[in-house]
């Protein structure tokens, strides 16, 4: 960067910006293709999933070719009626975003301001550090226990100054969920001015025991936003479109500041086929858990420990340098996210995947230990 430039940044660009290490996302195949010259990649390192997007959904995308030179529905009307007879919640009451990063962005420009502050765990979804930067809040964060988020510790660091907690449940990068009687007792201390935003992107993947109630607590009037994406177990991260629960006072707030159109048409489409398409959701929740009782006797077999999952991901300890690893495995065709950055010098995260991606990462993954 020359003088000049770094001038421009300190005239112009407000500091708080400045703090904010950009998001990476882990490596497209074709990108790893290009730089190793490789024909046979398996991309196990953004949490996709590996059966595709729902067949329904690709058939409706298709189906839509001749009207992309018509803008989509602005409102999101008809998704937001199948969202609302699915969920019984009221229209009025739904969000739909450009995935549901854009309604975790949205919640922040709305709330927070340089005097105000944001409660969330430390290691969680990157996007919540980030938001909170670029709204110049002051950001606490919350250390895990046993990888999990520590709820009462959450409630305890809210203060008078506090507008939002985000809780990723089941958290990222490591899969691990807090219970229905611990997320009772922690709404049971948060003040009613604090928003909480009860990210569950992972929602789909649970299975056996029911996923903690959080809808309870919208309609008991709380200030509640509850996050849902098409992006994991639909397969329509490529059309970038998630969802949410919230106050309607927050909802038309939103809506004061959101860009018009922000869902694409495409995504809409292919939203409300997603919906319909229950065998497809069956098959990756099978495909999941087969998958990860596969990586879990593997991963026991090499010694190496690892963080049980309620997502389609699993965080493992390699033992060693997760980067040199992660390089050794690239090279073999297998990409998977190291975790240095959030704190885990040693550990992977690794996408479940099918089962010849599962023996795949498995053998790569045997061999570069060896």
């Amino acid at each position: 960067m020359s003088q000049s430039e770094t001038d421009f940044l300190k005239l112009l660009v407000r500091p708080n910006i400045l703090t904010i290490r950009p998001y990476k996302p882990g490596k497209p195949i074709d990108e790893v293709q290009r730089e190793l010259g490789l024909h046979d990649v398996v991309k196990m390192a953004s949490n996709e999933n590996p059966l595709g997007p729902s067949p329904k959904a690709a058939a409706a995308v298709e189906s839509y070719a001749s009207s992309l030179h018509l803008y989509p529905d602005g409102s999101c009307f008809r998704l937001r009626q199948e969202l609302s007879q699915r969920f019984m919640v009221p229209p009025e009451n739904i969000l739909v975003g450009n995935g549901s990063c854009e309604i975790i962005e949205l919640v922040a420009r709305v709330l927070l301001g340089p005097e105000d502050q944001v409660v969330f765990a430390d290691p969680s979804f990157i996007m919540y550090r980030i938001v909170a930067a670029a709204c110049n809040a002051d950001a606490r964060t919350v250390p895990l226990k046993n990888y999990t988020h520590d709820l009462e510790a959450m409630a305890n660091a809210i203060g008078p100054n506090t507008k939002l907690v985000y809780i990723a449940n089941p958290n990222n990068p490591t899969g691990t969920l807090v219970g229905q009687e611990q997320i009772d007792t922690f709404m049971a201390q948060v003040p009613h001015q604090t928003v909480v935003v009860m990210d569950e992107a992972y929602y789909e993947y649970k299975v056996g025991t029911p996923f903690p109630d959080t809808m309870k607590f919208l309609s008991q009037g709380r200030n509640i936003v509850i996050l849902r994406t098409f992006s994991k177990i639909y397969g329509l991260a490529g059309l970038r479109i998630g969802y949410g629960f919230a106050p309607d006072w927050l909802v038309d707030c939103i809506n004061r500041i959101r860009r018009p159109f922000n869902v694409n048409a495409v995504a809409q489409i292919a939203a409300v086929a997603a919906l319909s398409d229950e065998e497809h959701v069956r098959k990756s929740q099978q495909t999941n858990q087969a998958g990860k009782e596969f990586l879990y006797r593997q991963f026991s077999r090499m010694g190496l420990e690892f963080v049980p999952t309620e997502a389609n991901f699993i965080l493992v300890d390699v033992g060693r340098d997760a980067t040199q690893v992660f390089q050794k495995l690239l090279k073999l065709g297998v990409v998977v996210r190291p975790m240095p950055g959030w704190g885990y010098p040693t550990k992977l995260r690794v996408t479940i995947g099918t089962q010849d991606q599962n023996e795949r990462l498995a053998n790569a993954l045997a061999r570069v230990l060896a």
